[in-house]
């Protein structure tokens, strides 16, 4: 991709989420403020360009494990989340001392995968992020450590990131980390190793390139922002994974320069559909025949109860489930209109007789359409990013 084309891309951009991971931020075991100093000159430039900026950090736990003279990342969950509590608070001040040099405003939002799976708290969340958006206040985003549990973390930053990123509709989202982007081959092992300029789109082949590892402090690798980056850009937005280290990062890339790593924007993808591939985790699989797999894949259907031949898991309705068709492949996912106990009574009927089986017929199906993703057939790698 050259660079007229990387401009042409991003000519029209107006609101960036700028994700900083801890590798960028710290220095050894402690806050580079130095890094945090130059992050404030660049956002506050951009901002002052007419730019609308949002952030999400990581950092607390490598943070607060210094500021209270821990011998080293804490091992267990209650020693992490007391590290990122005693950390949040220090992060922030840094960050407030910095934007303030240039009278900007931030705001500290601290969420949990609940607050983005339940669609009236994701609602109020976005919109508090746009009235502070609209103040010109800088929004801070970061997971809600201290509080959440395994069943509700986001699983690292990158994947919290790409959710904000179309919860604000975003037209770019770069994510800043400690190498200079997405390698050909691990750069530590192989020296040689070049960076992957361009990914048009996510392929089996690219994925297993992408580390898995994550760094000392922070809780994804390579293989987390790869895949953060394609889920940004199932949505339409292009996406950039770049160097935090770097001098003018942000606006290097802004200005369509040939650094880090772009990911091309696909067709857009309705934003609630997105929600609900991406962040609502899978709570249950609907086994299905062939006919409701073809009918659902191929000729953009509903799925019936008389194409369910199996329900797996324990679900309420309004979760999201996984429709699979012959030989466990992944058809669909969607937001189940009814519980798996109520599945398993009227799996295999005709819609009419759901009323004589359950007593009661809020809906002819179990999935509707309008809440179900269905990648196309050029989506070979997009079932590996589904939650």
């Amino acid at each position: 991709m050259t660079r007229e084309q990387r401009t042409s891309l991003l000519k029209d951009v107006r609101r960036v989420l700028v994700k900083v991971g801890t590798g960028v931020l710290t220095e050894g075991h402690h806050l580079d403020l130095r890094v945090i100093s130059r992050l404030a000159d660049e956002i506050s430039l951009l901002r002052e360009q007419g730019l609308e900026l949002v952030m999400v950090t990581s950092g607390a736990v490598a943070t607060g494990t210094h500021k209270l003279k821990l011998d080293g990342k804490p091992p267990d969950l209650p020693g992490l989340q007391a590290a990122a509590a005693a950390g949040q608070s220090r992060l922030m001040q840094e960050y407030e001392a910095a934007f303030g040099r240039y009278g900007l405003k931030v705001a500290q939002i601290l969420l949990t995968l609940e607050d983005l799976t339940h669609r009236r708290r994701y609602l109020n969340a976005r919109n508090t992020l746009f009235k502070l958006i609209e103040w010109g206040v800088l929004p801070i985003i970061n997971e809600n450590d201290t509080v959440a549990v395994e069943e509700l973390k986001f699983g690292d930053n990158d994947n919290l990131s790409a959710m904000i990123t179309n919860m604000i509709g975003a037209d770019l989202y770069i994510n800043l980390t400690r190498v200079e982007g997405f390698f050909e081959g691990n750069p530590l092992k192989s020296p040689e190793a070049r960076v992957i300029p361009y990914v048009e789109e996510l392929t089996e082949d690219l994925e297993a390139l992408a580390e898995s590892e994550g760094g000392a402090w922070g809780m994804g690798g390579m293989h987390s922002k790869v895949q953060a980056a394609c889920k940004v850009a199932l949505c339409g937005i292009p996406a950039v994974i770049a160097s935090g280290k770097d001098e003018n990062i942000l606006r290097r890339v802004l200005a369509g320069e040939e650094v880090g790593t772009f990911f091309a924007p696909r067709p857009r993808l309705e934003s609630r559909k997105h929600w609900i591939a991406f962040t609502l985790k899978s709570r249950g699989e609907l086994l299905v025949d062939e006919g409701a797999a073809r009918a659902v894949r191929e000729r953009g259907k509903s799925l019936l109860p008389s194409g369910v031949l199996e329900v797996k898991g324990r679900f309420q309705a309004g979760d999201q489930v996984k429709v699979l068709g012959p030989g466990d492949e992944v058809v669909a996912v969607g937001l189940s209109n009814y519980s798996s106990a109520d599945l398993n009574k009227i799996k295999g009927l005709k819609t009419r007789d759901i009323v004589s089986k359950l007593g009661y017929k809020d809906y002819d199906e179990v999935v509707h359409r309008d809440n179900m993703f269905v990648p196309g057939e050029q989506d070979g790698a997009v079932w590996h990013l589904l939650s």
